[in-house]
């Protein structure tokens, strides 16, 4: 493709190739282009125009040959030149004589008197060969050095043009052999793109091919005038060349070698007349090519257009089903939340089969299936990672330390009543913090089960729900305050020993160890001066759903107690409890 001057953007008529004396552009155009063909009419063109390239060729080695020997004909030696034509006459001798000593040691070889001889050794032996082989080659050697020197010092090119022949006939053959496979017709061809993306690109393929053809066509519309002016001034000179008058006056032999020179002259006129025609084949050829190119060019375009009607067809469906839900939603008797949500799936549906089936037309179904499955998998997994943690959860949530329906937990900081475990989501209804158990807010709320993996949970139904809750009360600064403390330690403890020994067992086990000997949960009374004189806070375990209960039992017993104390009960709530 380097050899194709319509193929260098830069500057036009540049050949990047190998340099030859014999033009192989024709050649290498066709056997260039002859790998674009797609068609079974593209192909028999390319053959065509392989074969009229290389026949173009042939004819150019011939005529180029021909010239080359007509030129060294009319060569004067002198000087250095005469010197070393006559040395490679001497070699040309010495070559022949030892030929003749390498013929006559062969036959002493094999002759029967050369081994009848026991006693004395023979005549010749193969050493001797091989002396007269290696004398030989050394001779041949020296005869091609000091013809090439000679033909640098002519000008005469009859050898590089005969070994730039060679080589072109040996690629050649190398070329025969590759099998050529034969191709569909261009309708067939042209429908086989069952996709819009595949006749876009095999509608620019056949633009380029055609732009390439087309500019083959100009360039060997050129050689065919650079032809023609070359055949004008050698036949022009020809005519030119020696008088009719003068022939006669001439010797034989002088005379015999201007006929000879005329007969090559007019050979090499012959040739180039045969190279004109066979180029004027060429042009049509590539002509008839490109003009099929062309008919390839409109099917595809015509299918390209169907392509974009196909898809023009699918979004007025889209719109139109778009419209028809958008109708039925708006009716009364539905509700208004329900059909919202449905009308928002349905639009959501139509939008993803009308781009589903656009795509379709554009690039057809999926080939590489692993890869498909492959990206869709991690696709759908990093989208829906969410869901798949939240079903992993469930499963946590499910166990021996999860939730079930009825337990009073809390949740990433809310806290409420669990009325549904399902595999994606957890429900509860909204009860507040462990303090204000008993006081539901009506709402329900929705985890996704993620929080089981990502987040934390509290459950209190699985011990005994057991808080700090403490009251307080102010007492005056009299004498019998002591009597008075100890009165209402004997109540609370009397009201809260039971719950208190039952929180410690279900610490204890619930610690499985001895880390929660020391603690107790024994009711306790702390004292602290106040404006009006002493205030009581006193502490003690309960359980969650007992706490208001309890404390009703506690004020009113201590009422009770300060009024046969003769004391105005001034009793208090804590203003918060503490959880377990």
């Amino acid at each position: 493709m380097a050899n194709f001057s319509f193929l260098n953007s830069q500057k036009a008529g540049l050949r990047t190739g190998k340099k030859t004396i014999v033009d192989l552009s024709p050649w290498q155009t066709a056997a260039a282009l002859a790998p674009l063909a797609v068609t079974a009419e593209e192909k028999e063109f390319a053959r065509d125009a392989q074969r009229l390239a290389d026949h173009d060729v042939d004819q150019a080695f011939a005529s180029a040959l021909r010239e080359a020997t007509l030129q060294a004909q009319h060569i004067t030696l002198t000087g250095d030149a005469l010197a070393l034509s006559q040395k490679i006459a001497q070699l040309q001798d010495l070559i022949k004589q030892d030929q003749a000593q390498v013929n006559s040691i062969t036959q002493q070889l094999n002759s029967p008197s050369n081994q009848v001889r026991k006693d004395a050794p023979p005549p010749v032996d193969s050493g001797d060969l091989d002396v007269a082989k290696a004398q030989l080659g050394l001779d041949k050697d020296q005869l091609a050095d000091a013809q090439q020197d000679l033909d640098r010092m002519t000008g005469d090119r009859t050898a590089q043009i005969q070994a730039e022949l060679t080589a072109h006939e040996a690629s050649m053959r190398n070329y025969d052999k590759q099998v050529q496979s034969g191709g569909e017709v261009a309708i067939v061809s042209a429908t086989r793109t069952g996709t819009m993306g595949s006749r876009v690109k095999a509608w620019f393929n056949q633009r380029d091919r055609n732009q390439l053809l087309q500019q083959a066509l100009q360039q060997t519309q050129t050689d065919i005038q650079a032809l023609t002016v070359a055949h004008n001034a050698l036949e022009a000179k020809a005519n030119a060349g020696v008088p009719a008058a003068s022939l006669s006056t001439t010797d034989r032999s002088t005379r015999l070698a201007q006929i000879k020179d005329r007969a090559a002259v007019r050979q090499i006129l012959g040739i180039y007349d045969d190279r004109i025609q066979t180029k004027q084949q060429l042009v049509t050829v590539y002509g008839k090519w490109a003009a099929q190119v062309q008919l390839q060019h409109r099917i595809v375009l015509h299918l390209i257009l169907e392509s974009l009607a196909l898809i023009v067809f699918i979004g007025i469906c889209m719109v139109l089903c778009d419209a028809l839900v958008h109708r039925l939603m708006d009716d009364p008797a539905l509700d208004r939340r329900r059909s919202q949500t449905l009308r928002s799936i349905l639009e959501l549906a139509i939008q993803v089969i009308g781009c589903l089936l656009i795509l379709l037309v554009i690039f057809g179904w999926p080939r590489e299936t692993p890869t498909i499955l492959g990206l869709t998998t991690a696709a759908l997994t990093i989208a829906l990672q969410d869901f798949i943690i939240a079903f992993l959860g469930w499963f946590v949530l499910i166990g021996k330390n999860g939730i079930h329906v009825g337990d009073w937990v809390e949740i990433n900081g809310v806290g409420g009543e669990v009325i549904d475990v399902r595999l994606f989501n957890t429900t509860l209804l909204e009860t507040g913090t462990l303090a204000d158990r008993g006081l539901p807010t009506g709402r329900r709320i929705t985890f996704m089960n993620g929080f089981a993996i990502r987040g934390q949970y509290f459950n209190f139904s699985t011990s005994g729900q057991w808080m700090w809750d403490e009251i307080s009360l102010n007492l005056p600064a009299t004498g019998n305050v002591h009597a008075l403390l100890e009165r209402i330690q004997k109540v609370v403890v009397a009201e809260t020993e039971k719950n208190a020994e039952l929180a410690e067992q279900e610490w204890k086990r619930g610690a499985r160890g001895s880390s929660l000997s020391r603690f107790s949960a024994s009711a306790v009374e702390n004292l602290r001066p106040s404006a009006s004189g002493i205030e009581v806070l006193v502490r003690y375990v309960t359980r969650a759903s007992e706490r208001f209960e309890l404390r009703n039992r506690l004020y009113q017993k201590l009422i009770e107690l300060l009024r046969d104390s003769g004391q105005e009960p001034e009793i208090e709530a804590a203003p918060a409890a503490q959880k377990e």
